[in-house]
């Protein structure tokens, strides 16, 4: 009884455990609760196995009780029987098989008497065993119940830690590109193409510069070649644009 009593203690204490306390204790909750999901299913595997020894008790103590009252049934019969005996001597003035048959029924008697003692005796502990039996049944069933809300909450838990970890990366990132500020680069960059901008533009600058002076020098030259040209067209009697026509005077101061 005391061992039955164990196990019921056992089983309540690991259906009033806080799972709650365990969960908030867990450094790593996946792996906490994964061991959580393992120890108690070994509690429950533990608890299975001693409801079934008690279970077992519990039938022999009643195949003994069946057998008791099978047994008491049965002297009761070879006790009617050897009273009917006796009598029938005891009828036909058999004194002496009368008595051995009147003997007998007593015994038979005395031995059902000492079946039926003995199946009354067992029947309070047959009837306590079974009620142990239920109790521990349902702290079974309880402790199943017990495993698949934590189940439950196992996975429920670790999708959220998941869905943490996600989020906690993308902030991660977002940290990172806050700091780097995208924006800044793309400004460095603008800044470096309009220097190279200016740069080309400078050369091009130059280069108009200087094909400008090339221009400008080969006008100063050609206006040195008509000069030269006009000189010797004066000293050749000519004008600058030809000839001197021969009808017209002209005067030199």
């Amino acid at each position: 009884m005391a061992e039955k009593q164990s196990i019921l203690g056992r089983i309540g204490q690991l259906t009033r455990a806080n799972i709650n306390a365990l969960l908030d204790r867990a450094e790593d909750p996946q792996k906490m609760l994964d061991q959580l999901v393992r120890d108690y299913t070994n509690s429950i595997a533990e608890a299975e196995d001693a409801i079934a020894v008690t279970i077992g008790n519990l039938r022999l103590a009643e195949a003994d009780h069946a057998e008791d009252l099978r047994e008491a049934e049965d002297w009761g019969r070879k006790a009617i029987a050897a009273s009917d005996r006796a009598e029938q001597f005891r009828s036909g003035g058999d004194g002496a098989n009368a008595k051995k048959f009147d003997d007998l029924a007593k015994v038979a008697i005395s031995k059902q008497i000492a079946a039926e003692s003995e199946a009354r005796s067992a029947e309070p502990m047959i009837e306590s065993q079974n009620q142990v039996v239920d109790q521990l049944k349902d702290g079974l069933q309880t402790m199943h119940q017990k495993l698949d809300e934590l189940k439950s909450r196992r996975d429920s838990l670790v999708a959220r830690q998941k869905s943490v970890a996600a989020q906690a990366k993308v902030q991660e990132s977002m940290a990172s590109i806050n700091v780097l500020d995208p924006t800044s680069e793309i400004s460095r960059f603008e800044e470096q193409i309009r220097r190279e901008e200016a740069v080309v533009a400078g050369r091009k600058e130059l280069q108009g510069a200087s094909l400008a002076d090339q221009f400008a020098e080969l006008e100063a030259s050609s206006k040195d070649v008509e000069v030269e040209a006009r000189l010797a067209a004066l000293k050749a009697g000519k004008t600058p644009q030809g000839e001197i026509e021969s009808g017209e005077n002209t005067t030199i101061y």
